[in-house]
């Protein structure tokens, strides 16, 4: 899969963001291991917590269609810097997608790439819950 392609389709799904609150849009483009991609975008309610952030958007929307292996997600804003993801993503990408490449993207185009685990070093996981006693 060409990285370009991925970064492409995430600037893109940034247009469908639904923001009029913050006017902060975001865009994400999530990569299976078959190379098929999901886009998600950010979408705002007037209550802040009920908003889904477009990294959510793009994995729920991958699980709902039966998808379960990730090579990577492709997360862009209209920011100057690097947009990161929030702390409920980060645990989600860790719990759903594994230790995958996050691609942060900037206003400009550029991106730098990291390991989900670098963003969410000692998440919590399953292992915790399934070691009970």
């Amino acid at each position: 899969m060409d990285l370009k392609l991925l970064i492409n389709k995430a600037i893109e799904s940034k247009k469908f963001s639904y923001s009029p609150y913050s006017k902060f849009r975001v865009g994400s483009a999530l990569l299976t291991e078959d190379n098929k991609i999901y886009t998600g975008c950010n979408v705002e309610i007037s209550s802040y917590s009920l908003t889904i952030c477009a990294e959510r958007n793009a994995i729920f929307k991958a699980y709902s269609e039966g998808e379960r292996k990730f090579k990577s997600i492709a997360i862009s804003a209209d920011t100057e810097d690097y947009i990161s993801p929030c702390g409920a993503c980060r645990q989600v990408i860790t719990d759903l997608c594994g230790n995958i490449d996050v691609i942060l993207i900037n206003g400009k185009g550029q991106y730098k790439i990291f390991k989900s685990i670098e963003l969410l070093p000692f998440a919590f996981s399953d292992k915790e819950l399934n070691n009970r006693e």
